[in-house]
């Protein structure tokens, strides 16, 4: 049994701190793929270096060839444009369809057995995309947005309460934008459901300020999106999916009747593990919960409509 092999499609900051934070946990050998020459070399090179110090053994190449990615256990896709101020994740949405389209064609011809975790936004449609352009299982294809949008929550939570982050568990579910729905009910702090812990209206406030996490970063940064908190959500899949670890995370996942919705990717409670995505844990959701739920999905919907995918 050789090292794990991960690809990550797109050299930016998010490709590079997803390489980044894969290396240093040392879960496998790292390939950074983008089409802009001399990138992902360069930035594969520095991490690679940087391994001595870290006492890490892990093989970290950068290249513009996809035979380069060959047999991949995992491939992490972050390709596409990033947003900009004033700009929603949807106006990404034709360009990245494209870009999206030409990645999975070209990444599962190398690797069949692959599961793919899809990063790049509009999240939801994104994966939408890959799944009917991959012709995978629904089991290999799976979005990161859950992990990243509860993590929120999660660093709101703590820091509201003065608590160790370790002590909260946050629950957000639906598509990743402005409909996604904060689940107070579901989130605990040592186990106390959070809305014994914290205010109805000062919950609302920390919930709205979740749904707009991605917004209040690109706001400050002007010239791009999140990165740290994002790769690192992203690198959690992959270590449940290299490790086996049958982790249950919020993903975006293709549903097939869960939750009273069909064929479309919609964040859920996920159990990760080798085969990628091996169980849908289904949660009783309140009226208003559903009827949340239900107008994400729709939004989900309209954008998968938008590029033929729906």
């Amino acid at each position: 049994m050789g090292r794990k092999k991960v690809t990550i499609v797109g050299s930016g900051n998010v490709g590079a701190t997803t390489a980044h934070w894969i290396a240093a946990k040392e879960l496998a050998d790292v390939v950074l793929l983008d089409v802009i020459e001399g990138v992902p070399q360069g930035k594969g090179l520095d991490l690679l270096e940087a391994m001595p110090i870290e006492k890490r053994d892990c093989s970290i190449i950068g290249t513009n060839e996809y035979a380069d990615t060959k047999d991949s256990d995992v491939v992490v896709i972050t390709a596409g444009i990033a947003r900009k101020p004033g700009m929603s994740r949807d106006d990404l949405l034709n360009t990245n369809f494209k870009i999206m389209s030409d990645v999975v064609s070209k990444v599962v011809a190398q690797s069949p057995n692959t599961i793919l975790v899809i990063v790049s936004n509009p999240l939801d449609a994104m994966a939408q995309t890959a799944f009917k352009q991959a012709g995978l299982p629904r089991e290999r294809v799976i979005g990161m947005a859950g992990v990243l949008d509860s993590a929120r929550f999660r660093t709101f939570i703590a820091d509201e309460l003065k608590v160790s982050v370790e002590n909260v568990t946050a629950f957000v579910l639906g598509g990743h934008g402005d409909t996604m729905v904060p689940l107070s009910r579901y989130s605990t702090v040592a186990g106390i459901p959070i809305t014994e812990l914290i205010p109805a209206d000062r919950l609302k406030e920390l919930e709205t300020r979740t749904a707009n996490g991605g917004a209040e970063i690109v706001k400050h940064l002007k010239t791009g999106s999140a990165y740290y908190a994002p790769s690192a959500a992203a690198t959690e899949m992959v270590e449940a999916i290299l490790k086996d670890k049958k982790k249950i995370l919020p993903c975006a996942a293709y549903l097939q009747g869960e939750y009273g919705i069909s064929g479309l990717y919609v964040g859920v409670p996920c159990k990760l593990g080798a085969k990628g995505l091996e169980q849908i844990i289904e949660i009783k959701l309140t009226a208003d919960e559903q009827a949340a739920l239900n107008r994400s999905a729709d939004a989900v919907k309209e954008l998968c409509s938008v590029i033929g995918m729906a």
